[in-house]
C-alpha cells in the first residue's frame, strides 16, 4: 500500500516531447527545474492525486532477454545510485520517450522527471522516481485591463486536476525489474506508455493474485452460480467470497471453498472452472497467497449486490455478513400467481 503524502520532490526536470512521425521535435532543459513553495504543492498534488485515486495495480521492468536490456531500467539505475546524475538522466528518459513517439495517435507533450523521497510503500520509507507527461491543452480565460475596458484573452494550458500519463518506479527489488505503480488517463495508446516506454509486465505480488482471484470467483458466480441456483446465490456467494479474504490474512483453497461454498456439488464445478479459466487470470497454478486489504476493500466497492427483477423491483442487499440475507429474504413459487416472489422481513422502514 502507499502513502504519498509525507513524500517530497527533491528535483525536477523539465523537457518536452514530439511526435516523431510528425516531424516533430524534442526540447531538453539544459538545467532542473527551480522549485519554490508554490509551484511544489501544485505539482504534488498534479503528479499524486491519480495514484491515491487508482486502484494500486503494480507492475515490474522487464525484458524478453533480462531486466538489464531494459532502457529505462538502466537510466532509473543510474539515478538511484547517484542522484547527482538526475538531470542528466532525465534527458535520456525524455530521449527514451521521444524515440517511442511515432504513432500518429501519440500526442505531444511536456515530460516531468522527478526524484522523490519519503515515500511510503507497505509501510516502509523508501524513494522514487517519478516520471510523468502532460498531453492533452485546454482553453481558459485571462482577463486584462485596456483603458476603461475589462478585456478577455483566451489562452491556452494543461488541467492540473487530471494527469494525462504517469509512472513511480520505487527503489525496491531492483533484482525484479523495481516495482513500478502506471495511471494513463488516454486509453487510445497504453501500449506506446506500457509496452514500448516502460516496458512492464503486471508484478505477481499479494496484491495481484487477490484481485486477480476475487475477479475470477465473480465470474464464477455469473458463469456457474447463477444458472445452477440463482442470483440471490450469486450475489451471497461473492459476499462469502469477498468477506472470507476480509477477514483472513492469507489464503489457502481448501478452507475457501469449505467456508465459501455451501452446496457441495458446486466444489467439483469449481475445480474444474479454474482449470478452463484460471490462466486468464493468472491462478491457475494458485492455491496459496497472502491477501491485500487494498485489494478486498476495491473489489467489494466493485460487487452488485442488486437483483433485477422483470417487474421493474430492485433488490439490493447490501449485507457485510451474507447470513443476514438468507434471514432476512426468502425466495418461493406462487403457485396461483405462477410466479416466483421474494419475502423480506424488516422491523421499520429506514428514513431515506
Amino acid at each position: 500500500m502507499i502513502n504519498l503524502y509525507p513524500t517530497q520532490i527533491e528535483t525536477i526536470s523539465l523537457h518536452r516531447v514530439g511526435n516523431k512521425n510528425k516531424s516533430e521535435g524534442i526540447f531538453l532543459s539544459e538545467e532542473p527545474f527551480s522549485l519554490n513553495d508554490e509551484t511544489t504543492g501544485l505539482l504534488k498534488e498534479y503528479f499524486f492525486k491519480p495514484f491515491r485515486e487508482k486502484e494500486e495495480n503494480y507492475f515490474k521492468l522487464t525484458n524478453d532477454v533480462d531486466v538489464e536490456f531494459n532502457e529505462l531500467y538502466k537510466i532509473v539505475s543510474a539515478i538511484f545510485d547517484d542522484p547527482e546524475s538526475m538531470h542528466a538522466n532525465s534527458k535520456k528518459i525524455a530521449t527514451h520517450l521521444f524515440e517511442q513517439s511515432n504513432h500518429p495517435h501519440i500526442k505531444s507533450g511536456e515530460v516531468y522527471v522527478a526524484h522523490l523521497s519519503n515515500v511510503m510503500l507497505d509501510n516502509v520509507k523508501t524513494e522514487a522516481i517519478g516520471i510523468f507527461k502532460s498531453e492533452l491543452k485546454h482553453d481558459f480565460l485571462q482577463f486584462e485591463e485596456r483603458g476603461n475596458n475589462l478585456d478577455i484573452v483566451i489562452q491556452q494550458g494543461i488541467n492540473i486536476n487530471k494527469l494525462d500519463k504517469g509512472c513511480l518506479i520505487f527503489n525496491v527489488n531492483k533484482e525484479e525489474g523495481y516495482k513500478v505503480l502506471s495511471v494513463d488517463s488516454n486509453r487510445y495508446d497504453t501500449k506506446y506508455w506500457l509496452e514500448n516506454f516502460l516496458g512492464v509486465d503486471p508484478l505477481a505480488d499479494e496484491n495481484f493474485y487477490t484481485k486477480n482471484y476475487l475477479k475470477f470467483c465473480q465470474n464464477f458466480a455469473k458463469d456457474v452460480v447463477l444458472p445452477a441456483e440463482d442470483k440471490q446465490q450469486e450475489v451471497l456467494f461473492m459476499n462469502r467470497a469477498v468477506n472470507h479474504f476480509a477477514k483472513n490474512d492469507a489464503f489457502e483453497e481448501t478452507n475457501f471453498l469449505n467456508e465459501v461454498l455451501e452446496n457441495p456439488e458446486l466444489v467439483p464445478e469449481f475445480k474444474h472452472y479454474k482449470e478452463e479459466k484460471g490462466p486468464k487470470y493468472s491462478i491457475e497454478d494458485v492455491s496459496n497467497f497472502d491477501i491485500a486489504n487494498k485489494a478486498v476493500s476495491d473489489a467489494r466497492k466493485k460487487i452488485k449486490n442488486v437483483i433485477n427483477l422483470d417487474t421493474n423491483i430492485q433488490i439490493k442487499m447490501d449485507f457485510i455478513n451474507p447470513e443476514s440475507a438468507e434471514k432476512f429474504v426468502e425466495k418461493g413459487w406462487d403457485e396461483e400467481r405462477q410466479m416466483y416472489y421474494y419475502l423480506v422481513y424488516f422491523n421499520k422502514e429506514e428514513k431515506s
